[in-house]
């Protein structure tokens, strides 16, 4: 046995290199016939499958350009990532985009900006910009809700996000005067530090179910009895990412805290199928609606990603004829998606935000129904030119997804779907979401949220006006071809927006249903900048 040993230690450590890589060869060749490429080329097909592993983190820091990369680009990532963390955002030596590009955007400025009177409340916080709505003064709900911030959090649920990034995100959107969408995996303890909350849910019902999966209505009052802070109700009809397809959470991933939050239980597979069981057509819809604003008292909105235009015209008529039906409408863009989905839904199925706004405002507008309603604009909308375009096509609110998740950390290493984020925002491993400090990444969201209201206020007064909502179509004009380069919203989307009343800033911070808690205006002190700036 010594003399093996002693043998053993003495052959040279480059022949263990050639022994090791001569057994990876012997099973290549022999034994592993899965891959044929590591069959026929042995090591070398290793390598190259090593190469190909790390090849979108190369490409995103090495060889893409600022300008290329798709959900988001470098420049778009930077922007965010400076405003959260209350940096220098500016870009010097001019643009570097291409303005004569497909879908670009103009904004026509005016030749004398607005200017702000004295004790105007932009005078006292440069951040604040509430909507110019509110959801539920229409229908006369007992609890009517003006959103506080015209930039909000999208609807990502606990269990699609870490339990870190929730907490951190609601935190957050306390210091910004936000709301935050619960998405549809249930209200957890981490929606719970203090933001206004929108709660949602969809075809899985998770949070208000019953034990054979139906929607409990008990359950939803005495949700939003112990919860004052959840202002209203948003049912998910369907996403951008997958619209019309339902899913499955695997059994290995409900913890016992994932199904105490959703009502489910632990261990076992959950499907969300992809229609509704609580109503099957549009007028029962509608009763549904108004039996939860009656029973909750709250405003009650749909979500959904927008393609055939045949049952939403059905819902216009009932609710012209009737009154009845939604508050609010938040219209996903088939760009979204945070989330899991089959890359021919993700890809293909509904329209990108643009067109899907556009068709359904046209249609609720040709019925009247446009000032009733509170619209919402979800889909790569977090930047604000791209918020004075959709503001232009109607729009009163924003939701934001990814954009919150990288205020928080996310580096869109597109890997949300395997539970391996690096960055600690889309997995449920503690060791991974343990790089997340919600003190810290709370009050950049906040930072982000008031660096884009303050930017998008300036944007206003640039072209005239003292709110987005005074925006007109004509305001904007959009690269369309190459024949006919620019036009004005108006002529490339068909409609005009409807005019919506507007009684000065003031009037929106003296309303008396802005914000659940209140909001209060202050100017930002040194104190508050030196702890957002570290």
């Amino acid at each position: 046995m010594d003399t093996v040993l002693n043998f053993l230690s003495n052959i040279s450590w480059w022949i263990w290199i050639l022994i090791a890589l001569a057994i990876v060869a012997i099973r290549d060749i022999f034994f592993q016939k899965a891959h044929t490429i590591s069959h026929n080329f042995p090591i070398v097909g290793h390598i190259r499958y090593m190469l190909e592993s790390i090849g979108p983190e190369m490409r995103q820091y090495f060889v893409a350009n600022n300008r290329e990369e798709l959900p988001f680009n470098r420049i778009e990532r930077g922007w965010i990532y400076a405003s959260a963390k209350h940096e220098n955002n500016y870009e010097g030596f001019g643009t570097d985009r291409d303005i004569y590009a497909h879908q670009h955007i103009f904004i026509n400025n005016a030749m004398m900006p607005f200017e702000l009177p004295e004790n105007h409340p932009n005078k006292i916080d440069k951040t604040f910009l509430p909507c110019a709505k509110v959801m539920g003064e229409f229908s006369k709900r007992k609890k009517p809700f003006r959103p506080a911030s015209i930039i909000n959090v999208s609807a990502m649920s606990f269990g699609s996000l870490s339990a870190k990034a929730i907490e951190s995100l609601n935190k957050g959107v306390k210091i910004a005067g936000a709301y935050h969408n619960t998405g549809e995996g249930g209200l957890s303890p981490y929606h719970s530090n203090g933001g206004d909350v929108i709660f949602h849910f969809g075809t899985g019902y998770f949070g208000v179910r019953d034990k054979n999966g139906d929607f409990s209505m008990k359950k939803l009052i005495k949700l939003v009895e112990d919860n004052p802070f959840i202002r209203a109700i948003e049912v998910k009809l369907s996403q951008g990412a997958k619209p019309g397809k339902g899913g499955v959470l695997p059994g290995a991933k409900i913890t016992k805290e994932i199904a105490d939050i959703r009502h489910v239980e632990i261990g076992k597979d959950v499907l969300s199928p992809p229609n509704h069981k609580a109503f099957s057509n549009v007028p029962e819809m509608v009763d549904f609606i108004e039996k939860i604003a009656e029973a909750t008292g709250l405003p009650v909105g749909i979500k959904a990603a927008i393609g055939k235009l045949e049952q939403w015209e059905e819902l216009a008529d009932i609710m012209a004829k009737t009154g009845k039906g939604p508050d609010f409408i938040t219209v996903d863009g088939g760009e979204g998606g945070t989330g899991a989905a089959p890359p021919s839904f993700a890809d293909h199925v509904s329209l990108p935000w643009v067109y899907g706004f556009s068709d359904l405002y046209k249609l609720f507008q040709s019925k009247g129904l446009s000032e009733r309603i509170v619209f919402i604009g979800s889909g790569k909308l977090g930047f604000p030119a791209k918020a004075a375009m959709a503001f232009a096509m109607g729009a009163d609110c924003i939701n934001v997804a990814r954009e919150a998740m990288m205020s928080i950390g996310c580096i869109q290493a597109q890997v949300c779907h395997t539970n391996r984020c690096p960055s600690g925002v889309a997995t449920q491993s503690k060791w991974l979401q343990n790089g997340i400090d919600p003190t810290l990444k709370s009050v950049r969201l906040a930072q982000y949220f008031k660096t884009f209201r303050k930017e998008f206020i300036e944007i206003t007064h640039a072209t005239g006006y003292e709110h987005p909502c005074q925006f007109k179509m004509s305001d904007i004009d959009v690269n369309v071809d190459d024949h006919y380069l620019s036009k004005e919203l108006e002529s490339t989307y068909g409609y005009k927006k409807t005019y919506l009343p507007f009684n000065g800033m003031q009037a929106l911070k003296d309303c008396k249903y802005l914000g659940g808690q209140g909001v209060k205006l202050k100017s930002q002190s040194s104190d508050e900048t030196n702890t957002l700036t570290n």
